[in-house]
């Protein structure tokens, strides 16, 4: 930092280190070095443990007296996020962690993904962090034991999909197996056989996890998939940052799913005269132009989009340093259909990495679904936010920088960044455009369905509370993707309450503030600079960021 730390800064950045040693996982993320050859411990004593530190630092923080605008944007943020996750503590969510794609079943196997692989000692570490995948399962199954004690327990949906998802760990040739051969590295005969015999290890553990969700976990399940108001409206405002009007924004969620609709059956109109939206897609489908026919022609695809984002957004609308112009879009080892952004190290050495996570057998893709996906994963999405605030070394502390995400900031700016991409000329291809509306939709009725089921609201047509069924056939009817796709869609829904409206809560919040800001400004208002400024601010809960910005 060219400025001086200040007493604030110095305990975020401590917290960063401490964050740092509870979570090899973290640590990996971020680059810092230690750890590589552990794992998170997911324990009920590790769990307790850190609510005791969160309640510690909160303490300590609440007795300091900021010492500059940047040291109350930090005091604020550190404060809402300490006091969230103390508060969620105390609701025993902890004890019922598990769900189709954000829990420990999920993370112990992800971090594998992000580790490095390029040496010797990286394996070796690795080979390490093989063998602790058994310790971090068993403290997870310790910590679902006592949600079975207390019971506390997550839905059947989501253990008899997480049982069956595990197949692709603990079957023949599964993940650690084919991780564990270390394809194209030259390595020491001895340590190929340890890491063998550790992937053998890892394996075995994730077959306890199986075992134990399946035998001991699915019979006392609970069978009631809605979290309830009061549970919800502390998730929502966790993965906000931002305390909402649960009842206004079902109603707005509502009106935005038709007005999307609206927009959309208009672009139809241009793609092919007196079209449905269905009927347009089947042109699109049906045009070669924008078909690619392999992971590989994808992956060129994404690459090339990614860079001319880079260069043409980098001469006009955004600042964009040389160390940011570096953006890695992969294929990921993995067959989920995810795709998602990871962000660079504090070194910039691994750069971020935009992956593709494409299910077994799909060898076809269509460029016009996926063009504004680019732009939501790199620049102006995800790697232009988050690398500008690992950059911002100039103002921002580790915390902040590293250590601080908040959904609806990171996915309202990513969905927001789509829309942008719209008003700046680069969705002016109609095809390109209902693609664009096609994932704008897809949120919106998340809005609509996550509220719906969590609150107990009844269905649209006033027969009955939401259901499953309903809410794939609401799913259904508004996005175009595959049976498949849709039900781990609506499983994700229904398993990981807040998170997902959080992508178009958040662009209405981002879209709030920009509109309050450029009120505010006048005929001064610059929109580059409302984005410069707010992305150097780093990653905020969404109500610090308003204020940080309106005052």
């Amino acid at each position: 930092m060219s400025r001086k730390p200040s007493a604030i800064d110095e305990l975020s950045n401590a917290w960063v280190v401490k964050l740092a040693e509870l979570s090899p996982s973290f640590a990996t993320y971020a680059g810092f070095a230690g750890g590589e050859d552990k794992l998170d411990d997911n324990s009920p004593a590790a769990i307790q443990h850190f609510y005791e530190l969160q309640k510690d630092l909160l303490a300590k923080l609440e007795a300091m007296q900021p010492v500059d605008k940047i040291d109350e944007v930090s005091k604020a943020a550190l404060a809402a996020s300490l006091k969230l996750g103390i508060d969620l503590h105390e609701t025993g969510l902890w004890k019922r962690d598990l769900d189709v794609i954000a829990s420990p079943a999920q993370g112990i196997r992800d971090i594998f993904d992000l580790a490095p692989v390029a040496t010797v000692t990286d394996w070796e570490n690795l080979n390490k962090r093989l063998r602790a995948v058994e310790g971090a399962v068993d403290g997870y199954i310790e910590t679902l034991r006592v949600g079975i004690r207390d019971n506390e327990t997550p839905a059947i949906r989501q253990v008899n999909w997480v049982v069956n998802d595990l197949n692709n760990i603990t079957g023949e040739n599964g993940f650690f197996t084919k991780f564990a051969k270390a394809e194209g590295v030259e390595l020491p005969d001895a340590l190929r056989g340890d890491l063998a015999e550790s992937s053998k290890v890892a394996t075995a553990a994730y077959a306890k996890l199986q075992d134990f969700l399946r035998d001991e976990l699915a019979p006392v399940a609970t069978h009631v998939d809605a979290i309830g108001r009061e549970r919800y409206s502390l998730l929502s405002q966790r993965f906000l940052g931002a305390k909402i009007d649960l009842e206004e924004t079902l109603q707005w969620g509502i009106e935005e799913l038709a007005r999307v609709k609206a927009e959309q059956e208009a672009v139809a109109n241009e793609i092919k005269p007196g079209a449905t939206v269905a009927e347009a897609i089947e042109v699109l489908n049906n045009d070669p132009s924008r078909k690619l026919h392999s992971t590989d022609e994808l992956q060129k695809w994404m690459q090339r989009l990614s860079d001319q984002a880079i260069e043409e957004l980098g001469k006009t609308h955004f600042d964009i340093p040389e160390k940011l112009r570096t953006l890695e879009c992969r294929i990921a080892p993995t067959n989920s259909g995810v795709i998602y952004y990871t962000g660079p190290t504090d070194d910039f050495s691994r750069p971020g990495r935009m992956w593709w996570s494409v299910p077994a057998g799909v060898t076809e893709f269509d460029t016009w679904r996926e063009t504004t996906t680019v732009y939501h994963e790199g620049v102006p999405g995800h790697h232009l936010q988050i690398a500008t605030q690992v950059y911002n070394r100039e103002e921002l502390n580790d915390w902040r920088r590293m250590a601080n995400w908040c959904s609806g900031h990171g996915e309202g700016w990513a969905l927001y960044a789509e829309r942008l991409m719209q008003d700046l000329g680069f969705l002016n291809d109609p095809g390109d455009r209902l693609g664009m509306l096609d994932g704008q939709r897809m949120r919106a009725a998340r809005v609509v369905l996550d509220l719906s089921v969590h609150l107990g609201k009844p269905r649209l047509d006033g027969t009955g509370k939401w259901d499953f069924d309903y809410a794939v056939a609401f799913m259904t009817e508004n996005v175009n993707m595959s049976p498949e796709f849709i039900n781990f869609e609506v499983h994700r829904y229904f398993g990981w309450p807040g998170q997902a409206p959080s992508y178009k809560i958040g662009q209405r919040i981002w879209e709030q503030i920009r509109n309050e800001a450029a009120a505010k400004a006048g005929a001064d208002w610059d929109i580059k600079k409302f984005h410069r400024d707010a992305l150097n601010l780093g990653a905020l809960g969404l109500d610090t960021l308003r204020d940080a910005i309106l005052g």
